[in-house]
């Protein structure tokens, strides 16, 4: 210790020994702004213990500082430019106010008042279509791109194989309409040789029916369609599914309004007419007729040169009814009804229902692949496991090909008439489908915000004073179910109007009879019934419940019904004329004046007016009516009587008094 202590004090004995000795590589220095002046000291202060006064000089602090700001200037990017960055924004069918925003970097409030701009009132949180949302980034500066709605054909197709070597012929589709009551139902029942019209309510089809045909080695599958001016829907379906539209129009009756409609959906199809001249056996019936109202219909028969196949029959009597089908046979030369039998199926629903202990029932056509018990499959928004499969006259069978009309049974929910059945691999796959169907079902039915105009806010307003029949609507299949609705929506006028709270098929149950409770509304039954439950809340909640099992029954009930909800009209009505012979002054009653009954009769109960010289002096009531001393309710014409006036005494000789009373007319739709 003492000897260190002795050579620190002989610094030229430091000096030479550290000449003596190799001087050790000095190390890198790393330079930070806030530890500069610490390290540069110390480093600084051991070279000076070392004996070191020629270390290398290092930069100053101002100078680090500065090459920093020049790398972080190099580097930085030109934020004072004024050029916009432009989005590609993915617009689907529906989209949020806010969702729009953030696909754009937008500020909510810059979309809302771009809405605004163009008329449309919307908040951050509603849905605004696709279009509206197309031209909002537009005018924002950003390029739109529209998302495609699902496309279920492509998701299909990944699923379901195919074989092109399978391609047979399958039977035709052939649809059955015309005008109510002109005998569609029993032409069909002739060539079933069965009896279907027996089983209908009121003697009219109210629902759509599947059949098979067997002629000359060929079947032929026929869709029996209503006739009433409510099944429109039905019959729109019945054409779009169908190869050959059969037409049946009575001899007796001739072209009627649901036969133009059903020519109109056979054209909108795009499908060949068959003309049956129905009830050909009664007396004095007019074939020619039928085919010459037809032209001004541009159906053409075959007998006027036309390209229209003609058949007169008559399906009471059998007559012609083979005929019938080998028009039908001979019509399938220029159809193309080749389909593939080696594929998963491809099905059309006809119609649907609920069926106690069988649960979702559909009655389907097929038109492509086969459809076996145990298969998988996806219809709209249902899906399911085929458990059995029904033909048409109730047996179970195992396969269903091609053009063959069938009952599925093995729906998680009930199916709506007119969607596409598909036979899928597995579960998984069908249950993707049929969410992804949901999906897109919700997004669509997400109200959309309206373009604001003085006539919709005018609309608005006057909607305020209209009165609405709340109903709830049951019925026994989607088809009469989807014609009820809609008929019942076109009941009403400007002031009262019917309001479908709810619709479905099956039984009467509480939450309905709870549900027209809160709504104060009806609850309707058709060709079904309350179960025993809701029958006992009905009673104690005094719900109406109304059964039918005829339609127009049920809209001309519910037309009288909803006629009862108009304002009644307020009309005048003149009773009498009495005219003033004489005034009287009372401290009671005031001016009294006497008078002659003129015409009519005069009552205490009426309103009054008073004329002088052919002008209204005076609208007020009767204070007292008295025909001598007494008072009297009211005086016939040609008899004398005393009059005052209530609150009024300004009456003159020869001064007439007019009766008249107010009485309301109730309203009829």
């Amino acid at each position: 210790m003492n000897q260190d202590n002795k050579n620190i004090n002989k610094p030229k004995d430091v000096k030479q020994s550290q000449k003596s000795n190799t001087i050790p590589p000095r190390k890198k220095l790393t330079i930070n702004a806030s530890g500069f002046q610490k390290k540069l000291s110390s480093l600084a202060v051991n070279n000076l213990l070392e004996g070191e006064s020629d270390y290398e000089k290092l930069p100053s602090l101002s100078k680090v500082k500065r090459a920093r700001e020049k790398q972080k200037t190099k580097y930085k990017p030109n934020l004072t430019s004024s050029s916009k960055i432009v989005r590609e924004v993915d617009i689907p069918i529906k989209i949020t106010v806010q969702e729009l925003a953030s696909r754009m970097s937008e500020k909510t409030g810059d979309v809302v008042k771009a809405l605004m701009k163009s008329g449309i009132m919307a908040t951050a949180n509603q849905y605004i279509d696709g279009d509206t949302a197309e031209l909002i980034v537009t005018d924002l500066g950003h390029t739109p791109k529209r998302e495609e709605a699902i496309s279920l054909k492509d998701t299909i197709s990944n699923y379901q194989k195919s074989n092109k070597s399978s391609i047979k012929k399958r039977p035709p589709i052939v649809t059955v309409m015309g005008h109510v009551d002109h005998g569609k139902t029993s032409l069909l029942d002739a060539l079933r040789d069965s009896n279907v019209t027996a089983k209908e309510s009121g003697g009219i089809t109210q629902h759509i029916g599947a059949y098979q045909v067997k002629h000359k080695e060929s079947l032929i599958t026929f869709l029996d369609t209503p006739g009433h001016a409510a099944f429109s829907n039905i019959r729109s379906r019945g054409a779009n599914l169908t190869d050959i539209v059969v037409l049946v129009v009575a001899a007796n009756d001739s072209v009627k309004p649901q036969t133009i409609e059903a020519i109109s959906h056979a054209k909108t199809a795009k499908v060949p007419i068959i003309l049956a001249i129905n009830k050909i056996d009664l007396s004095d019936v007019n074939p020619d007729k039928v085919r010459n109202d037809l032209l001004s219909h541009e159906v053409v028969v075959e007998s006027f040169k036309g390209d229209v196949l003609e058949t007169e029959i008559s399906a009471l009597k059998k007559i012609n009814l083979d005929k019938l089908l080998d028009n039908i046979i001979l019509q399938l030369d220029i159809l193309n009804l080749d389909v593939e039998y080696n594929k998963l199926a491809e099905a059309i629903v006809v119609e649907s229902k609920i069926e106690t202990g069988r649960g979702p029932v559909a009655t389907i056509i097929i038109n492509n692949g086969v459809l076996s018990e145990g298969d998988h499959f996806t219809c709209g928004q249902a899906f399911g496991k085929v458990k059995a499969l029904m033909n048409e006259n109730g047996e179970r069978i195992k396969i269903a090909t091609p053009g063959m009309p069938v009952e599925v049974l093995g729906f998680d929910s009930i199916p709506f008439a007119g969607d596409t059945l598909y036979a899928m691999p597995n579960e998984d796959a069908a249950k993707e489908i049929s969410e992804k169907v949901k999906e897109q079902k919700k997004l669509e039915s997400m109200d959309s915000v309206k373009k604001s105009s003085l006539e919709e806010m005018m609309s608005n307003i006057s909607k305020g004073d209209i009165k609405k029949l709340p109903i709830i609507v049951k019925a026994d299949v989607q088809g009469s179910l989807e014609a009820i609705v809609s008929s019942l929506e076109k009941v009403g006028n400007k002031e009262v109007t019917i309001n479908v709270v709810h619709s479905a098929i099956g039984a009467i149950n509480e939450s309905d009879i709870s549900l027209a409770s809160s709504a104060q509304g009806v609850v309707i039954g058709f060709n079904i019934r309350a179960i025993p439950q809701a029958r006992t809340i009905a009673k104690r909640d005094k719900v109406d419940i109304r059964y039918y099992s005829i339609i127009y029954e049920l809209v001309d009930d519910m037309t009288k019904l909803l006629s009862g909800l108009l304002t009644p009209e307020t009309k005048e009505e003149i009773i009498g004329h009495a005219e003033v012979r004489d005034t009287f002054n009372s401290s009671k009653l005031g001016t009294i004046a006497g008078c002659y009954v003129t015409n009519g009769f005069v009552s205490n109960i009426a309103k009054i007016r008073l004329v002088r010289e052919g002008k209204i002096i005076h609208e007020g009531e009767v204070g007292s009516l008295k025909r001598f001393k007494d008072d009297v309710k009211e005086v016939k014409e040609n008899y004398e009587c005393g009059i005052s006036f209530k609150d009024y005494s300004d009456i003159l000789v020869k001064d007439e008094i007019e009766f008249y009373v107010n009485k309301e007319i109730k309203k009829e739709l």
